[in-house]
């Protein structure tokens, strides 16, 4: 989790960017980890469908990896919103949590496939609707 933290710390931290680009930034700096690694996926993902059946213990604590994650990326997307880079009335915890699970489904494609189109596809589905939904709210605005 070490090295997670520090992908956190080195692209959610930099204020030099808008909030979309340091989320965004922490997942594409994670994938070319994942490439580097041979797109063997996310292990705290693979250690959580492995053992969350065996140890509660152990699904209790990856659970809150992945809830620690989802945290850090709400705050992030809290700041785009309140930046009206996103809609006002967005939850910005739900769209994180769901971020995390949508990136762990690719993670998990992108092993059984071998390479990192699933993980770009999600990410590019992902932020292409924040975009979207942000011209909807413009519309509805005008």
């Amino acid at each position: 989790m070490t090295h997670v933290h520090a992908g956190l710390d080195a692209c959610l931290d930099d204020t030099s960017r808008l909030p979309l680009e340091r989320v965004r930034r922490f997942f594409e700096l994670t994938q070319r980890s994942y490439r580097k690694e041979g797109y063997m996926g996310c292990l705290l993902g693979g250690l959580g469908q492995e053992l969350s059946g065996v140890s509660e213990r152990f699904r209790r604590r990856i659970e809150a990896c992945f809830s620690e994650i989802a945290v850090r990326i709400a705050t992030c997307l809290e700041q785009a919103k309140q930046r009206g880079d996103i809609p006002a009335d967005s939850d910005t915890w739900q769209m994180a949590s769901l971020l995390v699970d949508c990136w762990e489904g690719a993670a998990l494609r992108s092993r059984l496939r071998g390479n990192g189109a699933p993980l770009k596809a999600m990410l590019d589905f992902y932020f292409n609707r924040l975009s979207h939904a942000d011209r909807i709210v413009e519309n509805r605005n005008p």
